[in-house]
């Protein structure tokens, strides 16, 4: 019954500011991320999709350093690092890698520079754990719309840029050959991910981003037949991953005798583990022996 109450009473879990704060931003944040991801996977860029958070921490950073929003400053940059990236190298996937690398290792430099200058000029504790790893409980409750606002605009870019995206994924040559032009749909594929990886930095992280970003995502595309399914699919992963961690991060307070551990770090291990269960699925069911049907490429719901 103490449980209970806890888990539902006012005074408890859901009662709390921080965990409601966690909850929309966390929320926004898995779906976005199982939108875009699927795309992202699809398209072979998880390298890219890695690198745009991580080289938000730079954004990140800057944010606190300059007193701005810190989902502007991860933003920010992750545009930036898309339009490097995308137009250093787009022709060829090791030219498209290599810019990625090249771009990646810049901003994690500038990251450096900057978080040192947080420490060292202002006031400003904990900076590099709260950009690098995220501190979902402290975020706060005036970032929540902000957030809804980004999280928005994926849904909308994605939306307006569905089938082209799909098609662009899974058949560059052909969404050429129908008009379609890869490197801009490439660019405002990136631009999208920019926006979800600047949410996701918000709330676990820039250098967590990723494993929201692409664990939900690999796993759906495991066990689907069909795009909208790997949607919904992923979308159920990476809200039971981020549900699932703030719960466990608001109960382990009284597991450890008052010492919380960090909600990105059950996040990311719940997402590791259902990303194992959907290869394991996929094998014994034989859903990893068996062609994609034509309507994947064809771009059909």
């Amino acid at each position: 019954m103490w449980n209970l109450w806890m888990l539902f009473g006012n005074s408890g879990f859901f009662g709390s500011e921080p965990v409601q704060t966690a909850l929309i931003v966390g929320t926004c944040a898995a779906l976005v991320s199982a939108l875009i991801g699927m795309f992202t996977v699809l398209r072979g860029n998880a390298f890219a999709g890695h690198a745009l958070a991580d080289v938000s921490s730079a954004g990140g950073a800057a944010s606190l350093l300059l007193g701005v929003s810190p989902l502007l400053g991860f933003l920010g940059m992750a545009w930036i690092a898309a339009f490097g990236m995308e137009f250093l190298g787009v022709r060829k996937v090791r030219e498209r890698d290599l810019a990625t690398g090249i771009v990646l290792g810049a901003g994690l430099g500038l990251s450096a520079l900057l978080l040192y200058l947080d420490v060292t000029t202002t006031s400003t504790t904990g900076a590099a754990v709260s950009v690098m790893f995220g501190s979902m409980f402290a975020i706060p409750r005036s970032l929540v719309g902000p957030a809804l606002m980004a999280s928005a605009a994926v849904f909308l870019l994605a939306g307006l840029l569905y089938r082209p995206m799909l098609l662009t994924a899974v058949d560059p040559d052909l969404a050429a050959a129908r008009g379609i032009s890869p490197r801009w749909i490439g660019l405002l594929q990136l631009l999208t991910l920019g926006l979800a990886v600047a949410v996701c930095a918000l709330a676990i992280g820039a250098v967590l981003a990723t494993a929201l970003l692409i664990g939900p995502a690999g796993a759906a595309i495991r066990l689907s037949r069909r795009p909208a399914q790997a949607i919904f699919w992923a979308s159920v992963i990476g809200l039971t991953a981020v549900w699932g961690g703030i719960w466990m991060a608001y109960e382990s307070y009284y597991w450890f005798s008052g010492n919380a551990w960090p909600v990105s770090f059950f996040v990311v291990t719940l997402v590791f583990l259902f990303y194992l269960v959907a290869v394991l699925v996929a094998r014994v069911t034989g859903l990893s022996a068996r062609p994609k049907p034509v309507i994947w490429p064809h771009c059909e719901a």
